[in-house]
């Protein structure tokens, strides 16, 4: 693989895995939305979706890592580190432009859902929906989850491994089932498998963090919201920022550990 095939496949992916998971997270959330309100499973299958789509798109061109823990864990597993800036910046600028078309495709929704008094608060609000107000004063608008994740409980050392013990079921996942035959990134089969995988870490572990367990899809999102002109969209939560990104690394990392001590 070519860097430009890299980048390029690694773009395209991450684009689409952000524009499916971020939209079923806006089609869920966001006033006026047919899907609202349609819950957990809604979100969980929706991200398993868009893993699935998102691999078989990019695998040809980028193996389709779409994650920097999956670029650190498969570069550690084969000591090979000259691709990977390629792939951290394919996977950062393609879930960036994946939110901005989020951002677009449900732009009517957003006015309404951040104009409305009973989210934003304001004269008028009512005192039994101000849930979006107490998590705008913690730092996090109320649709800062249509971008990235956040905590239901604020205890960073939990946060932390929640995010660390995720991604290493999700790396060690691709490691030992889902890498193509050369090894490089994801195969046919292996992306049904970690589709699967993601749905099942949503599932049972996704609860207290709402599971990143991906930097760029955290990261690079976060930076659209700070950026967007929102009305009333509150805060980026910088304070949290770092956990979605330092956790799934050190998961990934750990993750290659156990590969090349147990399986290797």
């Amino acid at each position: 693989m070519s860097s430009s095939d890299i980048f390029i496949g690694e773009t395209i992916g991450t684009v689409i895995l952000i524009l499916l998971g971020g939209g079923v997270c806006a089609a869920v959330t966001l006033k006026a939305s047919k899907a609202r309100n349609a819950g957990w499973l809604a979100i969980t299958f929706g991200w398993g979706f868009a893993v699935l789509t998102a691999v078989y798109t990019s695998a040809p061109l980028s193996g389709a890592h779409l994650n920097p823990a999956v670029t650190i864990g498969i570069a550690i597993k084969d000591n090979a580190w000259g691709d990977v800036p390629t792939y951290f910046a394919g996977q950062l600028l393609g879930a960036m432009i994946g939110a901005a078309l989020v951002w677009a495709a449900y732009a009517g929704q957003f006015h309404a859902h951040l104009t409305d008094k009973d989210i934003v608060g304001g004269p008028g609000a009512q005192a039994t929906t101000a849930k979006a107000v107490e998590a705008q004063e913690k730092g996090a608008g109320p649709v800062l989850g249509v971008f990235s994740t956040g905590p239901e409980i604020r205890n960073v050392v939990q946060n932390l491994i929640t995010e660390i013990i995720g991604t290493v079921v999700l790396v060690l996942a691709v490691l030992t089932q889902g890498l193509n035959d050369s090894g490089k990134g994801l195969g046919t089969l292996g992306a049904l498998i970690t589709a699967f995988v993601v749905v099942s870490i949503g599932l049972s572990l996704g609860g207290p963090t709402g599971y990143a367990i991906n930097p760029a899809r955290d990261l690079g999102p976060r930076i659209v919201h700070a950026l967007l002109p929102l009305p009333n969209k509150g805060g980026s939560d910088w304070g949290y920022a770092w956990i979605p990104v330092v956790g799934p690394l050190v998961g990934g990392a750990i993750a290659a550990g156990i590969y090349n001590v147990a399986f290797a």
